[in-house]
């Protein structure tokens, strides 16, 4: 078999070829589920709110609270463990903090720099949404969706490709 390149030319169809052409194929395919899956993660956290009548915060907000949990960071320190972009930390934080989901404080050290933790009302959205991913495990399993094995490939697959993109960043620039 043969394909005809931009010039017109032949060239013999190798195994390879045809390998790179479908592992290309999936490859996007898994990059568009990558993220519609974080989409629908948000809207299925958004009807979950919605259903308990939880209304003044959005699905980024509480998985930031969720993310949070019982440390007490830094805006920098959530977007280098990679959860949210700059402006995007900085200004849910301050509505998380108007709104009295966090406490925040200036560092002794850096007063630049802010730490924030959850307040009582933070812990309990948190709560919902740990109990709402709870759920969801549950179902996968018990609808047999994903075993443990899958689960754990999937997610060993995952943490390399993100390893691999951290590493274009770094080293390509």
């Amino acid at each position: 078999m043969s394909l005809h390149s931009e010039l017109g030319v032949q060239k013999e169809y190798s195994p390879n070829d045809a390998q790179n052409a479908v592992f290309m194929s999936s490859y996007l395919d898994s990059l568009v589920l990558v993220e519609r899956l974080h989409r629908l993660l948000l809207d299925v956290i958004k009807d979950e709110f919605e259903r308990l009548g939880v209304i003044e915060i959005n699905p980024v907000q509480a998985l930031l609270l969720f993310n949070v949990g019982e440390a007490e960071v830094t805006a920098g320190e959530l977007k280098t463990r990679g959860y949210y972009q700059g402006s995007n930390v900085s200004y849910n934080l301050k509505k998380l903090v108007e709104g009295g989901y966090m406490h925040h404080q200036r560092c002794g050290v850096d007063r630049r720099s802010v730490r924030v933790r959850l307040t009582e009302k933070g812990r309990r959205v948190s709560e919902i949404v740990s109990k709402l991913f709870a759920n969801h495990a549950d179902g996968l399993q018990g609808r047999g969706v994903v075993d443990l094995n899958g689960m754990e490939t999937i997610t060993a697959s995952l943490k390399r490709i993100e390893r691999y993109w951290a590493d274009q960043i770094r080293y390509i620039y």
